[in-house]
């Protein structure tokens, strides 16, 4: 337990952080499930949800959920997935 003011209120801090960082967390692996979801089923993935996906994984990136490198590798896989549904058809 936290004795000091100083650390009580970090404490309480840290849970709100914790929360707020699980919900860009959230956020972003559902869109990336949605993203993913569509192209398997067949769906016609327009260039706006790509740009959805792009979006949400930026901010992420941009709060610190994720770092830059894996920002960037999220969207060039999803890129990949992408321009493999217009190949096939």
């Amino acid at each position: 337990m936290p004795i000091t003011k100083s650390a009580k209120k970090s404490a309480k801090r840290a849970l709100k952080l914790r929360a707020r960082n699980n919900d860009f967390k959230i956020r972003m692996k559902m869109a990336i499930k949605k993203f993913k979801k569509n192209i398997e089923k067949g769906n016609e993935v327009k260039l706006e949800d790509l740009s959805n996906v792009y979006k949400v994984i930026d901010k992420c990136q941009k709060v610190g959920i994720i770092k830059q490198r894996t920002a960037g590798r999220k969207k060039s896989n999803m890129s990949k997935l992408f321009n493999s549904t217009k190949i096939k058809k």
